[in-house]
């Protein structure tokens, strides 16, 4: 996905399919030839099949960018980690929006267009809706205030 065409849509077809699959998106980055994507089971699927669609439209909107016919976006499988506490979501979460910054393409994580850092940092709503307390006070009609994570 080195072509931010493509990385925009990604995020635009992440978006659709987190809604039409009704998992949760606590994170994600956007890579040049990978994506990092913190999430919950689907509501309505397992995850898998919804990973599995949201491939597929990325992959057949990618060849209205031009994109080649057999030119591969993806692997052939993805690899998961189930997140059982509160310090792995954290370290998770920082581990991929710390990523473009070790890769060498941005100097901060903020600088990154295809990620959720924003969203943690100034709570700003970005393109794909991320589960957090702030989307919580926003459903409820609650002004988000800064949130501060604790590392222990």
């Amino acid at each position: 996905m080195r072509d931010g065409r493509i990385c925009d849509l990604f995020v635009k077809c992440l978006e659709r399919t987190r809604s039409k699959y009704g998992f949760r998106v606590y994170g994600y980055v956007v890579m040049p030839e990978h994506v990092h994507l913190q999430a919950s089971e689907p509501e309505l699927e397992v995850l898998a099949k919804a990973i599995q669609a949201l491939k597929i439209s990325v992959a057949r909107r990618a060849m209205s960018y031009g994109a080649e016919r057999d030119a591969s976006l993806w692997q052939k499988r993805y690899y998961d980690h189930n997140v059982r506490n509160y310090a792995s979501f954290v370290e998770k979460l920082r581990y991929i929006h710390r990523n473009p910054v070790k890769r060498g393409l941005v100097e901060k994580p903020e600088d990154w267009k295809w990620s959720s850092f924003r969203h943690y940092a100034a709570t700003e709503i970005g393109p794909v809706e991320i589960e957090s307390q702030w989307t919580a006070d926003r459903r409820n009609g609650r002004t988000p205030k800064l949130l501060q994570i604790r590392v222990g």
